[in-house]
């Protein structure tokens, strides 16, 4: 039996364990990349390790989130993970210099490589045949400094692409038409795996829409070959040297194989609030809408905006749409200038944005009150967007062009539009002077600390027993999103107790106070949830703040893959109801007590979960490795690391 594309890569770069799935793996990391909204906090974690340098092949600082400077924080920030960059021998890309995740792939994305970083979508370098996975900053940071990046041994499921996508069709399509298979949920532990003849028709570019976006199924990653379309592009990048053949054996086994015939895909959207909820573009058809916004690391290549201004060209923008139009790097955004293709979005009547996350974090082009919008990026949470009443839906960037010069909701099919044809260029534009490469490490660097900055909070170690009150009761798809707001608040980054007072804000303002009263009365808190809580962003501020907070356990039906891991890595103790239903039994403000939980946890026993304001005792369970459960014991992954 022949191996899968993914077991080559991880048994290539195994360190510990064996590779069984469903076994906890530890793996050689050969490349990192952070971004500024979770980079200061991964470097002060760094910093608090003691360590003198990177210890990768390759590690780069990208600034890209909290590009929007209102106040001094953000530009503070950006000193820091400059200086931090020299002294450590970090390359550092400046802000401008475009989304980590398109920079990555077009400078630095190696096949057959390992890729860790503390954003979520950072899978995206699956499209050029990395093993990549997004991660909490402070996972991070122990890849930075040379250890294993743990996972839970993997399944890996094969998506057989059959033919060819038909015009009006796109990559943004075929992750869409993912997401409605398998949806946002039940996927923790499972890498998706591209290949058939369809593979062949796919640009790197669309294998890494399709990759991004696949971060919303909830796996750990997805994968494409690499194969000479991969070749053709690295060799345009100046790249060649680092192209290899890398495919899986014929004859490898999957865990589930489905079968994608790319051909009978057709334009289709994400409806509010969930990437899941797929609806048919077709069906939308006519619906009026208000602002459009292309961009964002899912849709921001040089295809998507040559395809976004062939469809503009010589047409204009319908008067009660405002268009915002991201290029998803420097590259893009120089080489559209020059073909002529930027002044053709401008004369229809774009808004030009920066080189930046921008709009898809939600820090900028806020639409207005009960707006309906549609946007290329990857996430349409409610409130996302920083307007809680507008109604977000994600498209591709044909969908979203054509709809942009109707003023309606448009299915390009149907259109009197001519389909534009683009053909990937056979040299990209190379110009790296906004990157800074240190020649090395350098221990003289005086490493520049604003106001905003503090260190790392630390937690205690785990209690014997955890008592304390349920202080809040939340239902399912909880999102990072809902616990740790990005948009503007995400200026507080790297100060931890002021970022904490906007926990939970979009669900109860009250929590903080709450929390932080009863942690000073020497009581812990809980926090009951339903299914996939924290699903979407690495932002491991979403674990942080709580524990700072005084949070010491999740009780909820099922948490999600890097969410699950940033627990841990903060010691906070996740558990789940043996039964379901038991979820019912407990409210908000009860009293509640885990007793004897370390030593449950050292003898692998269940956790009982009683419940002294309603007399009760409900069965808990876990899944820990050894190597968790003695992180939690010391509190945290920080205090186990440096121990």
């Amino acid at each position: 039996m022949g191996d899968t594309l993914t077991k080559k890569i991880l048994k290539e770069h195994l360190a510990v364990g064996d590779y069984i799935p469903g076994n906890e793996i530890g793996i050689n990391i050969d490349q990192t990349l952070t971004q500024d909204a979770t980079g200061t906090m991964a470097y002060l974690q760094f910093e608090a390790m003691g360590l003198d340098k990177v210890k990768t092949e390759l590690s780069v600082s990208y600034v890209d989130h909290n590009t929007i400077q209102v106040g001094f924080e953000n530009a503070d920030d950006h000193k820091y993970l400059q200086t931090v960059a020299a002294k450590f021998g970090i390359i550092y890309s400046k802000a401008g210099n475009g989304i980590c995740h398109q920079v990555h792939l077009e400078r630095f994305g190696k096949p057959g490589k390992t890729l860790v970083g503390s954003d979520s979508h950072t899978p995206t370098g699956g499209g050029i045949g990395m093993i990549a996975i997004g991660a909490g900053g402070l996972d991070v940071a122990v890849a930075m400094g040379g250890g294993p990046f743990y996972i839970t041994c993997p399944k890996v499921y094969k998506v057989n692409l059959t033919g060819e996508l038909k015009p009006w069709v796109s990559a943004k399509d075929v992750v869409l038409k993912m997401l409605e298979m398998f949806t946002t949920k039940g996927n923790v532990g499972v890498v998706m795996e591209y290949g058939g003849p369809g593979v062949k028709t796919l640009s790197v570019p669309e294998r890494a829409t399709i990759t991004n976006m696949g971060a919303e199924m909830g796996v750990t990653t997805s994968i494409f070959p690499s194969d000479e379309e991969t070749r053709k592009f690295l060799r345009a990048q100046g790249r060649e040297d680092d192209w290899i053949s890398l495919e899986a054996d014929t004859d490898a086994e999957y865990d589930k194989v489905v079968e994608l015939n790319l051909g009978e895909v057709e334009p289709l959207a994400s409806a509010p609030h969930s990437p899941g909820n797929i609806v048919k573009v077709s069906d939308m058809d006519g619906t009026k809408i208000d602002q459009v916004e292309v961009g964002s690391c899912t849709n921001s290549s040089y295809k998507d905006l040559m395809t976004l201004a062939k469809i503009l060209k010589g047409k204009r923008v319908h008067p009660d749409v405002s268009l915002g139009v991201a290029p998803g790097s420097r590259q893009v955004l120089q080489m559209i200038t020059k073909e002529g293709a930027l002044g053709d979005i401008i004369d229809a009547g774009a808004r030009i944005l920066e080189s930046a996350c921008g709009f898809c974090i939600g820090n900028s082009q806020s639409p207005k009150t009960d707006a309906i919008g549609l946007r290329t990026s990857n996430r349409n949470f409610e409130g996302r967007s920083g307007t809680k009443s507008a109604q977000v839906y994600l498209v591709s960037p044909e969908v979203a062009a054509v709809s942009a010069v109707t003023g309606k909701f448009t299915d390009p099919r149907s259109s009197d539009f001519q389909y534009p044809n683009v053909t990937m260029p056979s040299q990209f534009l190379i110009d790296d002077s906004m990157f800074i490469f240190p020649q090395d490490a350098d221990p003289n660097v005086a490493i520049y600390r604003g106001p905003n900055i503090g260190d790392p909070p630390s937690n205690e170690k785990l209690s014997d027993s955890i008592v304390g009150e349920v202080m809040l009761k939340v239902g399912d798809k909880i999102t990072t999103d809902h616990i740790m707001p990005a948009g503007a608040r995400l200026k507080y980054r790297s100060n931890v107790p002021k970022y904490s007072e906007f926990v939970f804000e979009p669900i109860d303002t009250s929590f903080p106070k709450r929390s932080m009263e009863n942690k000073e009365k020497g009581k812990h808190n809980i926090i009951l949830a339903g299914e996939s809580y924290g699903q979407g962003s690495s932002r491991e501020h979403a674990a942080l703040c709580p524990m700072y907070l005084g949070v010491k356990a999740v009780i909820a039906k099922s948490v999600e893959r890097i969410h699950a891991a940033n627990l841990v890595n903060f010691g906070i103790v996740a558990l789940a109801f043996k039964d379901e239903a038991d979820y019912e039994k407990v409210e908000a403000g009860d009293e509640v007590e885990l007793p004897e939980i370390k030593q449950k946890l050292m003898d692998n026993q269940p956790v009982t979960l009683v419940n002294k304001t309603k007399n009760t005792e409900l069965e808990l369970t876990y899944s820990y490795s050894q190597r968790q459960k003695e992180i939690l014991y010391e509190g945290g992954l920080l205090a186990y690391t440096v121990k």
